[in-house]
């Protein structure tokens, strides 16, 4: 084969690999969504360390307190809820908006989730968790920022059980997820929550065992629709949902 023939050979495989790179790129684009608009994507991969962290909380706010731990977080959200009475937040997401009602008999619940909304912390979670006809779970992302957020406001706190007994998960109730499950005070997790999307005798175990604290009041659509995306097998959504929280009142 002479110099000339074998240089456009070559080329030509040279021009079809670049072709099919650029033909996989542009599938990989169609298939992701987006941050909903004002939020910047974190792209790290750095999964989320559980080392305790001694730093003071650096608010949005002109105030500053220590960092929340499980004996002083109910004193600090006893006050906060008194000074922030809100009931309702909306959750942004690519899929459409999410409007939570509050209840006003969780109050610790009630002021935890407010305080979070507030500094910015559910802004780039994601609904990272999805099992159809029963929860979609969020509040955590494996991205660097969302590990500061935890550091910085209290890594480990817990919150105590407000489980009202006569309160049981039905379609579009929300609750507050659990750190591990040897958890005799159902004390839950701070920074994750879930809401229902299954009949309700598919959540007879959930039953007095998690704190339900709100309940969905516009947008069970969309819950639902979040609710049928594609999962891997680690239940995770393909591709990610995000998360923009922000009070109403």
């Amino acid at each position: 084969m002479s110099f000339n023939k074998l240089y456009s050979f070559l080329l030509l495989i040279g021009l079809l690999f670049f072709i099919s790179a650029c033909q996989d790129t542009q599938k990989r684009e169609n298939n992701k969504i987006d941050p909903p608009s004002n939020i910047h994507k974190d792209t790290t991969n750095d999964t989320i360390d559980i080392k305790n962290n001694d730093s003071k909380i650096k608010t949005n706010t002109q105030n500053e307190w220590e960092e929340l731990t499980t004996s002083n977080a109910p004193i600090f959200l006893k006050k906060y809820g008194k000074e922030n009475p809100e009931t309702r937040v909306k959750l942004e997401t690519n899929l459409g908006d999410i409007v939570i009602k509050l209840y006003e008999d969780t109050p610790l619940h009630r002021a935890n989730f407010i305080f979070l909304v507030k500094e910015g912390y559910f802004d780039l979670t994601t609904f990272h968790r999805i099992v159809k006809d029963f929860i979609i779970q969020a509040g955590s992302n494996d991205g660097k920022e969302v590990g500061q957020k935890r550091n910085d406001i209290g890594r480990h706190y817990l919150l105590p059980a407000e489980i009202n007994p006569s309160r049981t998960h039905r379609l579009g109730t929300v609750s507050g997820a659990k750190q591990y499950r040897d958890n005799p005070g159902h004390q839950t997790a701070p920074f994750e929550f879930f809401i229902f999307v299954g009949e309700p005798i598919s959540g007879r175990h959930l039953n007095e065992s998690y704190t339900i604290f709100g309940e969905v009041i516009e947008g069970l659509d969309t819950a639902i629709k979040i609710a049928e995306q594609e999962t891997d097998r680690g239940e995770w959504p393909i591709p990610l949902i995000y998360i923009k929280a922000s009070v109403i009142d």
